[in-house]
């Protein structure tokens, strides 16, 4: 044992004075802007960079994210690759440490008395015990530490895979949220309509019946309550896939109390992008990251394809007792070893070493090529997004000032036509412009809140 435990010793020093042949690893310039166009003016500070509990600021909705974090099907597979691995570096990470067993064994061997020295027939065994280690790489050259710097890199990427798919997730939860929202409003809207039509209706059908109004009116006002009937079954229908389509994103019912109330409300839920924010916040961002990741396991891989060209020095040694009878395996005089070094040299390879080299150089090519395609996409996603951005404080103006002018036009068509100085028909055509002026505005409200919800996706979960 005492053998052993030396050679255990200068097995380790051995591989402390190890040294690595991966290339040193240089982030590659990101091929962007240093400034995002249409970004607010200004300086922001990191103190500004809420986590998405801030950023959606209803307790609601927060809880309810909480909820899909818990409960979604997509996260928890994203987190089971991430165990799977961890456990696969775990794999790679014990080729650095000799794998130490214990052995018992015994043989037994008869030999015929033509071959027996004694001339009779006779029956030998062998007892042994032993403890070593076989075929342990000493690793000089670092083949073995750059495939466990390939494995970490890989298995670190999987986390951040898991991070991206989260901050996905809360950004889908808060759009289903918010459509959800919508499509009440709408709803909403749409049964105030229709009740509002049917009064309508049943006036102008009342003065038909006495010969106050004409057919045509009638029959007018008839189309537009059956396609304000039409429009809250619509409504209804999509209300209740909203439901179901969050159900599912949540990955479980939601309660009833954690459903959006007024859409008003809903909207100011989501936190609005600071001033200042610089396009570097895209090397934060978890799909970068893990494509990063990706790009440090190609340059390790390097490293062990250039120490393939090395010699390949194994050790197999181990220690214990034998003997011809298993009461004297443990006495004194019993002892035995074995120590058995070897080493591979490649000479001849046929080209295959260094094909492999220019393979794993291409891949980190690759893998840069990857990198900055990931980054330039990410700047594009925040650029659209700023650019709607830049846009929607002015739509939503005019939407409301739209709203404002189509409800004075409707109630000056409403009180002409009660005078009898307009048709029946100016009021119905007012009608369905204020109808539809407030359908714009519902639209235009949901699209400034699934803009600040795309901010905070493509923005890799904010602005930290």
């Amino acid at each position: 044992m005492t053998e052993l435990r030396t050679l255990v010793v200068a097995v380790a020093a051995a591989f402390m004075g190890a040294c690595s042949l991966i290339p040193a690893y240089e982030r590659p310039a990101a091929p962007v802007p240093a400034a995002f166009p249409d970004a607010p003016a200004g300086t922001a500070s990191a103190s500004e960079a809420p986590a998405w509990r801030d950023y959606f600021a209803d307790p609601r909705l927060r809880e309810l994210v909480e909820l899909a974090l818990a409960n979604n099907r997509d996260l928890r597979i994203a987190a089971l690759n991430i165990e799977r691995a961890r456990a696969q570096y775990g794999i790679q990470r014990a080729d650095l440490f000799p794998s130490i067993s214990a052995n018992g064994g015994q043989t037994a061997q008869r030999l015929p008395a033509d071959l027996s020295r004694t001339g009779e027939a006779g029956t030998s065994r062998q007892y042994s015990a032993t403890v070593g280690f076989s075929a342990y790489e000493l690793d000089f050259f670092g083949r073995i530490r750059s495939l466990n710097e390939q494995a970490l890199e890989q298995y670190l990427g999987t986390e951040e895979a898991r991070r991206s798919a989260q901050i996905s997730l809360v950004a889908e939860v808060a759009n289903a949220w918010l459509r959800l929202a919508a499509d009440r409003e709408r709803q909403t809207l749409a049964n105030n309509t229709l009740a509002t039509r049917q009064k309508s209706y049943e006036l102008t059908k009342r003065s038909f019946d006495v010969g106050a109004t004409s057919a045509l009116d009638l029959r007018q006002a008839q189309t537009l309550l059956e396609g304000a009937r039409a429009d809250a079954a619509r409504y209804a229908a999509l209300v209740a896939q909203d439901r179901n389509a969050l159900a599912l994103v949540v990955g479980t019912d939601v309660p009833s109390a954690l459903l959006p109330q007024a859409f008003a409300e809903s909207i100011t839920a989501v936190a609005e992008l600071p001033a200042g924010v610089p396009s570097e916040v895209l090397t934060r961002r978890p799909d970068i990251l893990q494509t990063e990741r990706q790009l440090r396991a190609a340059n390790a891989s390097i490293g062990a394809a250039r120490a393939a060209f090395f010699p390949r020095i194994t050790l197999t040694a181990a220690a214990g007792t034998a003997s011809s009878t298993l009461d004297g395996l443990f006495e004194a005089g019993s002892g035995t070893w074995s120590f058995v070094p070897q080493i591979s040299l490649p000479i001849f390879e046929a080209g295959r070493l260094t094909a492999n080299l220019e393979v794993t150089k291409v891949q980190r090519e690759i893998a840069v090529a990857q990198y900055e395609k990931a980054i330039q996409s990410a700047f594009r996603e925040v650029a659209d997004a700023l650019a709607d951005r830049a846009t929607l404080a002015e739509q939503l103006d005019a939407r409301r000032r739209l709203v404002e002018a189509t409800e004075a036009s409707f109630k000056l068509s409403e009180a002409r036509y009660k005078a009898g100085v307009d048709s029946y028909f100016g009021l119905l055509d007012a009608q369905r412009s204020l109808y539809a002026a407030e359908l714009d505005l519902i639209a235009v409200r949901q699209s400034d809140a699934a803009n600040r919800i795309a901010l905070y996706k493509a923005l890799g979960g904010g602005w930290q």
